[in-house]
C-alpha cells in the first residue's frame, strides 16, 4: 500500500500480438455472410444493438462474431457470451472453434446468466457472507425448504386460505426477477392473496436467512447475489469490468430486469456490449421478460450504432409480407421489414373460416394427411394455438384419424393435473366405486391427506358409520349418491365440524342432482365455481390460464348428452399411444420412438424458435387470439401482436389461418364468430380465401362459409 501510494503515476504497457499469427479472412467471411451480417461481425468495438428478425440469421451473426473478435486478438477469456440456454452457448463455441482453429475456445465465459453467475460466485462467495462450496437448489429443493419456513412462521394453513409452496415460490422469484418488492407482486399478479401479504413477507425474510444459515441458493440467488456482489464490492466489479472487454447477449429482448442491470454493471468500463434479439418476438412478459430493455437500450447507451438483419431465409415472400404488416400496427418498436431470400411460390396465406370447431378439426386433420401424401413429412408440419385449451377437439380428431401428434407442452391436454382432477370429480358421479377417483378429489380438500382419504373411501363403501350398501341400489333409491357421504362423519368423527368437508358434500348433491347428472358441462362449470378455482389460486402459480382450460373443457362437453359418454371418449384418447393401446400413467409425456413421424401440436410460446414447413394456426378469432384475459393489462394488446407475429414467421412454405364460425357460449347459445382482430387490420388481398364443402353434406351447407368471405372481404 506504502509503494503504490508513492508510485501514483502507473505506466500502461499493451502486449502486441504476433500479428502473423492473425489469419486474413475478412475475404472468406464476405462471402459467407450477406452485408447486413459482415457489417454486424465486423462493427467497431462500442455498444451495438443488433434487431434481428425472424430467420435472419443472428445464431450465425453472433458465431462469427465472436470468432472476428478472437482473430483480431482479444483473448477468449475476455469475451463473455450470454445464452439464453447452455446448449445454444456450446453449439456457438463449437462453430467458432470450427471457424478460428483455436483450440482456446473453452476459455470464453460462455453460457446462461445462472451458469456465469455462478462461475463469478465459486469465486467471491466469501465476500457476501457464503462459503464457496454453496450447493444451489433445484425447484423441488426450494419448494420443500419454503415448506419448512411455512412451518416455522407458524402459519395456521388449514384455518387460513394460505398459498401452497409452489405459489408462494412463484411470487418470491417473480419478485426477485423483476427487481420488485413481494407486496408489488401480490397486489399485481395475485389479488386474492392481499390480505395474507404480512405472512408471505415473513416467509420470504424466513426462507432468504435459512439459506444463507445452510449455505444454499436456488436458482435466483445465482442472478440476485451476482449483483449484490457488483454493487457491494466495487474492487470485485472492477476486476470483471476490466477483464470482460467484449460482451454478447443473445435473445435480449427475452431478459428480465435483474439480468439488464448485470450487463450493465459489467460493461461499465468497455462499453463493448453488443446485444442481439428482436423487439417484435418480446413474448414473455408473464414470467417477468422486460420488453422495455430491447426498447430503451438506446436511452442506456446513446452511442450504441443500431443493425438491423432483415434478410429472411425461412419464409416466402408472401408469408413475410403479412408478417410485415401485421407487427407493423404495433406502436412500440423499432421499424423493420422482413425481406424474402426464397422464391415465391404463388401461394398466399390460406384464410379458412369453418362453419364451427368440428368442421374446423375436419379440415385441419384432412389437409395434414394430403399434405403426407403430397410428400411433406408428419415432422415438417405444426398446428399452433394461442391457449392449450383450443387444441381439445383437435386432439380428438386427430386421434380418430390414427395421426400420430406430439404436443410440445409434454403433457396431452385432458393428462394434465387440473383437467385430470375435474374428470375425477365426474367419475365418482358415474361410478361411486372408482377408488382413485375418490381419493384424488378427498385428497384436494383442506386437512385430508392420503390417510384420511383412504378411510372416507372405506367408510363409503364398506357400510361404516351407518353407511348403507349396494351404492348403486342406494341411488337408484333417492335419486343421489351422496346423501350417503353425510354419514361419513360418524366414522370419522373430526369431519362434523369440517367445512370445507361439508361444502363437498354441497358439490356432490349438485353434481349428482337430476337436473345436472347428464350434462357434463354445467357439471364441470359448477366444480370450477364450488371451490376449485380457489384450489387452483392456492396450488397453482398459472391457476387463471388452468381455469381457463377447465371453462374450454365445459365448451366441449356441451356436444354429450351424458356424462357417462364423455368420460368414455376421454378414456379411450388416454390410452391411444399410435401404436399398441397401454393404459395411462400419471401424466407420461407422449412421444414416439425415433422412427415415428409425428405431428406437432403446440402453443406459440412453445414455438418460438422453430420452424415448420406447413403451419396452421387455429382459433385465430377475435375472444380467442388476443387472449381476453391478456387484454386487461397495459400495452397487453401489442405483447399479443407480437406473439402473433411469431406464429406467423414459424411457417417456410405454407399458412393456414382458421377460425369457426359460430360457437356455443357458456349459457349454450349460439354465436357468430367474428375473426381476430389480427386478421382484419391486414389487407383482404393479403389472403386466399377457402370456402370448404363437406363431401357428405348437400351444396346448401356452403353459404355460410362463403357469406363470412364476403364480410371479411368488405
Amino acid at each position: 500500500m506504502a509503494w503504490r501510494a508513492i508510485n501514483e503515476t502507473v505506466a500502461r504497457y499493451v502486449i502486441k500480438r504476433d500479428g502473423r499469427q492473425l489469419p486474413e479472412r475478412l475475404t472468406r467471411y464476405k462471402t459467407e455472410l450477406n452485408d447486413e451480417q459482415f457489417r454486424v461481425v465486423t462493427a467497431p468495438p462500442k455498444a451495438a444493438l443488433v434487431v434481428a428478425g425472424a430467420g435472419t440469421g443472428k445464431t450465425r451473426a453472433i458465431t462469427y462474431r465472436v470468432a472476428y473478435l478472437m482473430e483480431q486478438g482479444i483473448s477468449p477469456q475476455r469475451i463473455l457470451l450470454a445464452t439464453f440456454t447452455n446448449r445454444a452457448a456450446q453449439e456457438m463455441l463449437r462453430r467458432v472453434e470450427s471457424l478460428t482453429g483455436s483450440q482456446n475456445v473453452h476459455r470464453v465465459w460462455g453460457g446462461t446468466f445462472h451458469r456465469i453467475g455462478n462461475l463469478i460466485l465459486r469465486r467471491h462467495a466469501v465476500s457476501i457472507g457464503y462459503d464457496s462450496n454453496y450447493s444451489i437448489l433445484d425447484s423441488e429443493d426450494a419448494r420443500d425448504l419454503i415448506n419448512v419456513c411455512i412451518e416455522d412462521a407458524a402459519i395456521d394453513t388449514k384455518s387460513k386460505r394460505f398459498p401452497k409452496a409452489d405459489v408462494v415460490q412463484d411470487i418470491i422469484s417473480y419478485a426477485s426477477n423483476t427487481d420488485r418488492c413481494v407486496d408489488e407482486i401480490v397486489i399485481d399478479k395475485y389479488p386474492y392473496f392481499e390480505p395474507l401479504i404480512r405472512q408471505i413477507k415473513l416467509v420470504d425474510e424466513t426462507y432468504q436467512n435459512r439459506k444463507l444459515e445452510r449455505n444454499v441458493m436456488d436458482y435466483d440467488d445465482l442472478l440476485l447475489n451476482w449483483k449484490r456482489l457488483l454493487l457491494e464490492k466495487p474492487e470485485i466489479a472492477s476486476l470483471y469490468a476490466e477483464q470482460f472487454q467484449h460482451i454478447l447477449v443473445d435473445e435480449y429482448q427475452d431478459t428480465n430486469r435483474l439480468q439488464a442491470e448485470i450487463i450493465d454493471l459489467l460493461a461499465a468500463k468497455h462499453r463493448n456490449v453488443m446485444v442481439v434479439g428482436d423487439d417484435a418476438q418480446s413474448i414473455f412478459a408473464w414470467r417477468g421478460a422486460e420488453f422495455t430493455n430491447i426498447y430503451e437500450f438506446p436511452k442506456r447507451y446513446p452511442e450504441a450504432e443500431m443493425f438491423k438483419l432483415e434478410t429472411n431465409y425461412r419464409s416466402t415472400p408472401e408469408i413475410l409480407g403479412l408478417a410485415n404488416v401485421s407487427i407493423s400496427n404495433n406502436r412500440r418498436q423499432f421499424p423493420k421489414t422482413l425481406t424474402a431470400v426464397k422464391r415465391s411460390r404463388d401461394a398466399r396465406p390460406a384464410l379458412v373460416p369453418c362453419s364451427d370447431v368440428d368442421q374446423q378439426s375436419a379440415f385441419i386433420a384432412s389437409r395434414i394427411l394430403e399434405l403426407r401424401d403430397e410428400g411433406t413429412s408428419l415432422e415438417d408440419i405444426a398446428v399452433i394455438y394461442r391457449s392449450h385449451y383450443h387444441s381439445v377437439e383437435l386432439q380428438l380428431e386427430l386421434s380418430r384419424r390414427n395421426i400420430p401428434y406430439r404436443v410440445r407442452s409434454g403433457v396431452r391436454f385432458f393428462e394434465q393435473a387440473h383437467i385430470k382432477d375435474v374428470v375425477s370429480y365426474l367419475k365418482v358421479i358415474v361410478n361411486p366405486s372408482d377408488e382413485l377417483a375418490w381419493k384424488r378429489v378427498l385428497k384436494m380438500i383442506p386437512g385430508i391427506g392420503s390417510a384420511t382419504a383412504a378411510r372416507v373411501f372405506e367408510a363409503i363403501t364398506t357400510g361404516k358409520g351407518s353407511i348403507k350398501l349396494p351404492v348403486d341400489q342406494e341411488r337408484n333409491a333417492h335419486g343421489s349418491t351422496y346423501a350417503l357421504v353425510q354419514a361419513v362423519p360418524n366414522a370419522i368423527p373430526r369431519l362434523r365440524s369440517s367445512q370445507p368437508f361439508r361444502s363437498f358434500i354441497v358439490l356432490l348433491e349438485l353434481l349428482s342432482s337430476q337436473e345436472n347428472r347428464n350434462n357434463p358441462s354445467k357439471q364441470i362449470s359448477l366444480i370450477l365455481e364450488h371451490g376449485y378455482e380457489q384450489y387452483l389460486q392456492e396450488n397453482f402459480e398459472n391457476a387463471e390460464t388452468r381455469a381457463e382450460d377447465i371453462r374450454g373443457l365445459s365448451l366441449y362437453a356441451q356436444r354429450y348428452d351424458s356424462t357417462e359418454t364423455f368420460l368414455s371418449e376421454l378414456a379411450l384418447l388416454s390410452t391411444e399411444r399410435f401404436k399398441e393401446p397401454t393404459p395411462l400413467v400419471g401424466e407420461e409425456i407422449v412421444s414416439g420412438s425415433e422412427e415415428d413421424e409425428l405431428l406437432t401440436l403446440t402453443s406459440v410460446h412453445q414455438a418460438k424458435g422453430l420452424e415448420w414447413k406447413a403451419v396452421f394456426m387455429i382459433w385465430a378469432a377475435e375472444g380467442k387470439f388476443p387472449s381476453p384475459r391478456s387484454l386487461r393489462e397495459i400495452d397487453s394488446e401489442e405483447e399479443e401482436r407480437r406473439l402473433w407475429y411469431v406464429a406467423l414467421t414459424r411457417a417456410k412454405d405454407e399458412l393456414y389461418l382458421t377460425y369457426p364460425l359460430l360457437i356455443t357460449d357458456y349459457n349454450r347459445q349460439t354465436v357468430l364468430q367474428k375473426p381476430s382482430r389480427f386478421l382484419t387490420e391486414c389487407p383482404p388481398a393479403m389472403f386466399e380465401i377457402w370456402d370448404l364443402e363437406e363431401e357428405t353434406q348437400d351444396a346448401v351447407d356452403r353459404p355460410l362459409a362463403i357469406a363470412a368471405s364476403d364480410e371479411f372481404i368488405n
